[in-house]
């Protein structure tokens, strides 16, 4: 008998895709063979990515599936994303399970299915196979989700997710209130967007309770209250490359490596580090004011700037703001985050607070700036700002339009309130606790390891 053999399944996008990898990674150092689905989109865009340093080792091996979807149909559409996946994934992720254990030795021992990906657990208890959930995002979200059934017996929403009336909620008293309008799926494209991506979250709560483990990339000192109203729900991150000096594999957009020695020619805790994940898109409005704020700011900067982050023509820069900045801005298309992060000379973060983005600067000890675009990510800032106090919202003008001012006034009152940096370094030290030898999330990664080799 050779290797065990594991199949993971991540949400085809790049928050899920690179803690997968980072899972999986793990996985191969404990002697398992990992089969990881992408979506044949998601596959060409990783492959495109790699690069010499990339080395997702012999163990891991990348295979892709339809998502239902045609070349052209928008992915960010998630409506659209949720329907196609559910049409097409299932019988797609079935066949190669067949076709994997019909011809090699190693067959399938365990399915490893996204959080949001319920369906593929569906699939392996069919097939008589280990099932497991790992949710790339906060625990807290795995609580919505048993809830969300819940939500529509107290009449908070409707029963297509419609929130019934504008009103806050608490999953529980210490944990961040919840808006009805920023519910995950309340705030995720039009009205028909809405329903589609609630129905799909409805099906796949249902789904996942077929899981025999389910693990988080999240610690309990992040979120006690979490971890006690899903006490079967077991935090074994943060997992980072980072944790392994090594580099973060499974990106959709070639990194920019030559920030590192920008970064390394700045002063200490001076530069503002300003990205927004693979998701955000901003009106050229909004994208001016940004740019605005950053010259306002007078401070070195180094901001992500997405090929496909402004709606329209790729011109959004105002006139001769790049001139302007030249001496202490950079701006390039994809950084390596967690190298950045590390580096001395990060004094903040600009961050759009994806899950991943928020325990990147929490394990190193960056305050943050809020400005978070859909999802979860309304959540998460929720926990920076009133939880953990580490960092800042950014309030928009009456148009919903975050002003250059406002930026400036936010990011010099997080630099000279010298408490922020001192609780960001708490939680950093609390943090990487768990992962070290003996660390709770450590020993539950190690007995989720033994329970499949059992």
């Amino acid at each position: 008998m050779g290797s065990l053999h594991v199949l993971v399944m991540p949400f085809p996008a790049q928050g899920h895709v690179i803690p997968f990898m980072e899972l999986s990674q793990n996985l191969v150092k404990h002697g398992f063979k990992v089969t990881f689905v992408n979506t044949d989109f998601s596959q060409e865009r990783i492959v495109k990515s790699f690069t010499g340093k990339d080395n997702v080792g012999d163990q891991i091996r990348l295979v892709s599936i339809p998502d239902g979807l045609e070349a052209w149909e928008d992915r960010n559409d998630m409506g659209k994303s949720c329907e196609g996946i559910v049409r097409v994934m299932p019988k797609k992720l079935e066949e190669l399970m067949q076709e994997i254990n019909g011809r090699d030795d190693n067959k399938i021992t365990c399915v490893i299915a996204d959080g949001n990906m319920g369906w593929a657990l569906e699939v392996a208890e069919k097939m008589g196979i280990k099932r497991a959930v790992f949710l790339p995002a906060a625990a807290a979200m795995m609580v919505l989700a048993y809830r969300m059934q819940k939500l529509i017996d107290d009449g908070i929403v409707d029963n297509d997710g419609t929130p019934i009336k504008n009103q806050n909620f608490q999953l529980s008293p210490n944990m961040p209130p919840i808006n009805t309008a920023n519910l995950p799926w309340a705030c995720m494209g039009d009205s028909t967007a809405q329903r589609l991506v609630f129905k799909y979250l409805l099906r796949n709560s249902i789904s996942i309770t077929v899981a025999d483990w389910l693990i988080c990339n999240s610690t309990y000192d992040l979120e006690p209250e979490a971890f006690t109203l899903a006490q079967t729900l077991l935090p074994v991150g943060p997992l980072l490359a980072s944790n392994r000096q090594a580099n973060t594999a499974g990106h959709f957009w070639s990194e920019d490596s030559t920030c590192l020695e920008w970064l390394d020619q700045q002063p200490a805790c001076s530069v503002i580090y300003v990205a927004f994940g693979s998701f955000t898109v901003f009106d050229k409005a909004q994208f001016r004011e940004l740019t605005l704020g950053l010259e306002l700011c007078n401070r070195p900067f180094l901001w992500v700037v997405r090929p496909d982050i402004t709606t329209g023509a790729n011109d959004a820069y105002p006139e001769g703001f790049q001139e302007r900045v030249s001496t202490r801005g950079l701006m390039v298309g994809w950084a390596p985050q967690q190298k950045v992060l590390s580096h001395p000379s990060v004094a903040c973060f600009l961050s759009h607070c994806g899950w991943n983005s928020v325990l990147e600067g929490v394990s190193n000890g960056v305050p943050f700036l809020c400005w978070p675009y859909f999802a979860d990510q309304i959540f998460n800032q929720g926990y920076i700002c009133d939880v953990w106090r580490v960092g800042l919202g950014l309030n928009p003008d009456e148009r919903g339009v975050i002003l250059g001012e406002e930026i400036k006034n936010k990011v010099d009152e997080l630099l000279i309130d010298e408490k922020f940096k001192a609780r960001a370094m708490e939680l950093k030290e609390m943090t990487a606790l768990n992962v070290k030898e003996g660390g709770k999330s450590h020993n539950n990664l190690k007995n989720f390891i033994e329970w499949i080799k059992s």
